[in-house]
């Protein structure tokens, strides 16, 4: 059973309107007669199509779905395969429930052929009718699948579409009625990025039709935008939400609205366009891929030069290439600080908050973690996401032992529990961040171990120099005595290839690196990287480890070879054979 403790400092930070929307659904869903009052919806109408799109909207990715592979009824979604059957089960009850979600989107309808597409689409109409419990009719998939439908339909097949007037008064009647379904089953009791889809769906049907109903819902939806896009992007340009994954798909419907926007309301979008591309740009690897900070995984949404094109295609006076010299970037209303080199050196690290206190359902325990790339490989890696079902994956990728930061007898900084649950969480305090000659400093520290007996307190002094090294200094305060444990967790395609009491050697892509410890002792253990939904490699973790009621850990971390600059921690250039 859940403690009164976990749930007291769980709901204080919930606003009025979602604990008053989580009623009312609670209510409707268990006592309600859905299916009359549905009825009447029907009567809402779309009217006749009348947008017409700047150019072809940028689809979402398909993750691998193939026509042959829908032609025969099998969906990959999450790196899971699964036969949803011919005729296709719309209900999937074996299916993990994101598994279920990402079926009803409808995503890989843009890799079908146009008479696929639309059989499929007629199929669900025909056989996946409202009823309570259907997942299909769940908020969130409905305002994706909204999306897609009205993009795919009347955007890149509008002449094959409007050829066909059954097809167009089946899929008018059906839209109409999820649209009015929709608009009166917002999200209101969780927000965020949920409310969001929410309110572009409607937006996008909106602008679609010329109908009485469409105007209701352009309406509803573009008042809801402009309220939510004032708060979720935050002034540096960040998702409130501090995912990159999220932001990702933040970025892309907010240009999906620009692609279908009139005059006067492209204007206000195009500045919200122009810092969330510069965010997501700082938060992008070497690589091209994000940063895997909270709940970020690969491979879902759109990647940053896709996503730019389509904001050049549109119009958006976005500049790519900010970085033409060593330079360092602030993100600081998001809590986002690094550098990046021509080089191909690259760190972001973490020094804000777990994320907006009434919806922290992405967070992970990684106050003063960090990722790092060297010669455009990445070689310190965040845990990523496994997946968002209960179970063992989903709670270490939330742990602060996946993480590279400090761990205190072995509790996380935040009280992670159920799926998307946090009860008391840490907060960053005294952030200060300052450019150097050679590349920037960071300290600060914050209070999510407060909670423990001694009310040790976590303070990190990080130390970049632009030619790829990294020194860190970890203190820990208590007034009994804890155990700390500072983790590097490594690529899996790094390799060990010497350790010993006080230094480690790793390889990755024929280069050498070393990381050699001023403080604490050293250990090397393993660990999980997933990079990808479903996807999970393990991995070497290099652990510093101490113990006291005033404990210190630091270490550098430098490629071997080259010039080394000296660290706050006293460390100076190594010089370490390979074997």
């Amino acid at each position: 059973m859940t403690s009164p403790s976990l749930l007291f400092h769980t709901i204080r930070h919930l606003r009025p309107t979602q604990v008053v929307s989580r009623a009312y659904y609670g209510v409707a869903n268990r006592w309600g007669s859905p299916d009359v009052s549905f009825r009447r919806l029907r009567e809402a109408e779309t009217g006749e199509c009348r947008w017409r799109p700047r150019t072809d909207f940028l689809p979402p990715e398909e993750q691998g779905n193939s026509a042959p592979a829908i032609r025969a009824a099998r969906f990959r979604f999450q790196h899971d395969v699964r036969d949803a059957g011919r005729p296709i089960d719309w209900t999937c009850a074996d299916a993990p429930m994101l598994w279920r979600y990402n079926l009803h989107y409808f995503d890989y309808l843009w890799s079908l052929e146009f008479a696929l597409g639309r059989a499929i689409v007629e199929d669900w109409i025909s056989r996946h009718a409202f009823g309570r419990g259907q997942v299909g009719w769940a908020p969130y998939p409905t305002s994706l699948r909204l999306m897609n439908w009205c993009g795919w339909f009347f955007g890149r097949h509008f002449a094959a579409t409007s050829r066909d007037s059954r097809l167009i008064r089946g899929l008018r009647a059906s839209i109409g009625v999820q649209a009015a379904w929709l608009s009166r089953r917002l999200e209101h009791h969780l927000l965020g990025n949920h409310l969001f889809e929410n309110a572009a769906a409607l937006a996008i049907v909106g602008s679609c039709f010329d109908g009485p109903g469409a105007r209701l819902w352009r309406d509803l939806g573009l008042r809801l935008l402009r309220r939510e896009l004032a708060e979720q992007i935050l002034p540096d340009g960040m998702h409130f939400e501090l995912s990159p994954m999220y932001h990702s798909r933040i970025l892309s419907v907010l240009l999906w609205l620009l692609n279908i926007a009139d005059e006067e309301l492209a204007d206000g979008l195009t500045g919200y366009a122009v810092r969330m591309l510069d965010a997501l740009a700082v938060t992008c690897h070497p690589d091209g891929g994000i940063a895997l900070l909270n709940d970020s995984a690969l491979g879902v949404y759109r990647p940053l030069h896709e996503l730019a094109d389509f904001a050049r295609r549109l119009g958006v006076p976005w500049q790519a290439g900010r970085f033409s010299a060593d330079a360092t970037f602030a993100l600081p209303a998001a809590g986002y600080y690094g550098a990046r080199t021509p080089a191909g050196h690259y760190i972001i690290c973490d020094a804000g908050p777990v994320g907006p206190d009434y919806i922290p359902g992405h967070a992970h325990g990684d106050i003063f973690s960090f990722e790092l790339s060297l010669f455009g490989e990445r070689l310190v890696v965040d845990s990523g996401v496994h997946d968002y079902q209960r179970g063992q994956m989903r709670d270490y990728c939330r742990s602060t032992a996946a993480h590279n930061t400090v761990e205190i007898g072995g509790c996380d900084q935040c009280e992670f529990w159920d799926v998307f649950k946090v009860a008391r969480r840490g907060r960053p305090h005294d952030v200060v961040f300052e450019e150097t000659p050679r590349g920037f400093r960071l300290s600060g520290w914050h209070d999510g171990y407060r909670r423990l007996a001694g009310r040790p307190t976590h303070h990190r002094e990080l130390t970049w120099f632009h030619e790829g090294t990294l020194a860190i200094r970890d203190t820990v305060v208590s007034s009994a005595p804890v155990r700390t444990v500072s983790r590097v967790h490594l690529h899996p395609e790094c390799r060990v290839l010497e350790a010993k009491e006080s230094s480690v050697v790793v390889e990755r892509g024929g280069r050498g690196y070393s990381l050699q410890v001023d403080a604490g002792n050293l250990a090397i253990g393993a660990s999980w990287s997933c990079p990808e939904f479903g996807v999970r490699r393990r991995n070497d973790v290099l652990e510093l480890q101490g113990e006291g009621a005033r404990s210190h850990l630091a270490f550098a971390l430098t490629r071997i070879g080259g010039n080394h600059p000296p660290s706050r921690t006293g460390l100076t250039g190594v010089a370490v054979n390979m074997v």
